[in-house]
């Protein structure tokens, strides 16, 4: 229960943040580390999304799904490291009541995008491989479009309703167990009923769950019809591998933070507690754009056709 006042903290601006309990010099090297961290997921996602843009051997639906994957990991990360590296230099971690509500719309419409994008990139292949005759037909421009704009406004959407509804709450506390805003953090501040946001966060959870679910039926399928063929065999193992590397990685990540956010307890070491807070910022964002970069020939030689080019120049 909270020690102050309701209306005194119902009035309160300002949250704060779970702090790093180090030596000045060793946030310095944290500081360090998270910087030139942030510098190679921004170079890597960068690389993909400008050899996409500007490699026509690259312009099919598949590699601008990847590309869209690549913008949306910058757009998450884009919302925690430079708000992280500021702390790591500051000696108190706060952030104002807007500044909050917008960290975690960004973090989190990021991570839902990721998994709309997903599924967007498993509708693609399931095409591609089980009705190859029908895929240009199919996957014409304007329905890659439709298709990347929804993997975008669902996310945001959703984001926006819940921050409408946690932004009227009134709130009995202001501290923040985690060195980002999070909703749920916000949610257990709440002095009156959050029946609304429970109800919500569980049609989200549902919602997503039917994402997954989509993307497992389109892997049996297309386990079955590569099954068929060496051709299909072949390109599910080239194409459909990384996508699934992605998803297994975003999901746990994402696992690893709804975990924590519910039943993580004080008891764990802080680094264990802040790296299972972190690991969805930390993992996806540089392993995603590693493995399609790594895995798939077709971007990874135009990758290095593209560098050589330049390099001439």
């Amino acid at each position: 229960m909270p020690t102050l006042p309701m209306e005194v903290m119902s009035n309160s601006t300002v949250f704060t943040l779970s702090g790093i309990n180090a030596s000045r010099e060793s946030r310095y090297v944290f500081f360090c580390i998270a910087f030139l961290y942030y510098l190679v997921i921004i170079a890597v996602n960068v690389i993909i999304i400008v050899t996409v843009a500007l490699r026509k051997p690259l312009h099919e639906p598949m590699y601008v799904f990847l590309c869209n994957l690549c913008l949306n990991g910058l757009y998450g990360t884009s919302g925690f490291y430079p708000k992280f590296l500021y702390d790591l230099l500051s000696d108190v971690q706060e952030i104002s009541r807007s500044g909050c509500f917008i960290q975690l719309f960004v973090i989190y419409s990021a991570v839902l995008c990721d998994f709309s994008t997903l599924t967007v990139m498993s509708y693609d292949r399931s095409v591609a491989i089980c009705r190859p005759l029908e895929y240009h037909t199919v996957m014409t421009g304007g329905t890659v479009f439709k298709l990347t704009a929804f993997s975008w406004f669902l996310p945001i959407f959703i984001m926006f309703v819940i921050i409408v509804l946690s932004s009227s709450m009134t709130l009995c506390g202001s501290h923040i167990e985690k060195l980002y805003c999070e909703n749920w953090a916000i949610v257990k501040m709440s002095c009156t009923s959050n029946v609304a946001n429970n109800v919500l966060g569980y049609l989200v959870i549902v919602t997503y769950f039917g994402h997954v679910l989509f993307i497992f039926i389109s892997y049996v399928k297309l386990i079955k019809t590569s099954l068929k063929s060496i051709e299909n065999r072949s390109k599910f193992i080239q194409t459909c591998t990384p996508h699934f590397l992605s998803l297994i990685n975003v999901t746990v990540a994402s696992l690893f933070d709804m975990m924590y956010s519910r039943y993580g307890s004080r008891d764990f070491p802080q680094g264990l507690r802040h790296f299972l807070a972190l690991e969805f910022l930390i993992v996806p964002p540089l392993l995603n754009p590693l493995i399609y970069g790594l895995k798939l020939s077709k971007v990874r030689n135009e990758v290095l056709r593209y560098m050589k080019h330049n390099d001439v120049k």
